[in-house]
């Protein structure tokens, strides 16, 4: 419940409402995990780890501005103090992905909490079958991490699929929700494995199309959000149904919630 003391080391401007804080002294952690991110003076929040697991030196945290502490957050300069407690919560299921084709479908910020998963998949490469990502966000300047969609592509294989909802001067690629994506790129969904992190109702059609698809409820993960306060199942504020999305997820299988799912008000 302390939190433990990191320096800014580099804050880095992503979109016009989100950036990336690199917090000095690393640490280890799993993909799809958290850290709450203390703003001294203004509060806490949960921030999911954005950089790459096996990059022991820095810690990344993708943040977008919506609210008082991350707001606090944005001021942040270079040699400033955060307080950090975590990681906390499940992890995407990378062992799981073995021998199967992975399917990874993003909304917005979504990619964030998505990407440790693609650096883990790409470091064992021949391990997996097809990997694909499928992602979307409002506008052409909303879409997050861009120049690294060439380098999955080209050196890896990956099938990197983008759409935006509101097509700009000079976008010339898909326009729509992501899972008009789906036609246009190859998996087999008998012998898949889908991440999903988005907004939810990007999350619930998408799992629909994946279902009438082939793909069972077991191989579909999500992540879910809820105003986490202590991160260690106190304080009840993340109660979804009979679980605590601080210490049982985020991530869960779509076959674990599905009865609770998309409940309004639960």
């Amino acid at each position: 419940m302390v939190p433990e003391l990191r320096r800014v080391k580099r804050v880095k401007r992503d979109t016009f409402d989100t950036f990336t804080l690199m917090l000095e002294g690393g640490g280890v952690f799993l993909p799809g995990q958290f850290n709450m991110l203390y703003a001294f003076g203004v509060g806490e929040v949960p921030i999911s780890l954005s950089g790459d697991p096996a990059e022991t030196g820095l810690l990344h945290h993708t943040i977008r501005d919506v609210g008082a502490v991350t707001r606090a957050l944005t001021r942040l300069k270079r040699g400033s103090q955060v307080g950090v407690r975590g990681p906390f919560g499940s992890a995407w299921p990378i062992e799981a992905c073995r021998g199967k084709d992975v399917v990874l479908m993003a909304g917005g910020i979504g990619l964030a909490p998505l990407r440790p998963a693609i650096y883990s998949l790409l470091k064992e490469r021949d391990r997996y079958g097809e990997i694909v990502l499928l992602y979307g966000a409002r506008t052409r300047q909303d879409l997050l991490y861009v120049e690294e969609f060439e380098r999955w592509r080209g050196k890896f294989g990956v099938q990197v699929r983008v759409t935006v909802d509101s097509a700009g001067r000079g976008w010339k690629g898909n326009v729509g929700v992501v899972t008009t994506l789906l036609p246009r790129v190859r998996f087999e969904p008998a012998h898949a494995l889908t991440m999903i992190c988005g907004p939810e109702v990007m999350m619930r059609f998408s799992i629909l199309e994946l279902k009438s698809l082939g793909m069972e409820d077991s191989n579909i993960y999500v992540t879910l959000e809820r105003n986490m306060k202590c991160a260690v199942g106190f304080c009840g504020h993340c109660q979804f149904g009979p679980a605590f999305i601080c210490k049982d997820g985020p991530v869960f299988s779509f076959e674990r919630v599905r009865s609770i799912f998309g409940v309004r008000e639960l």
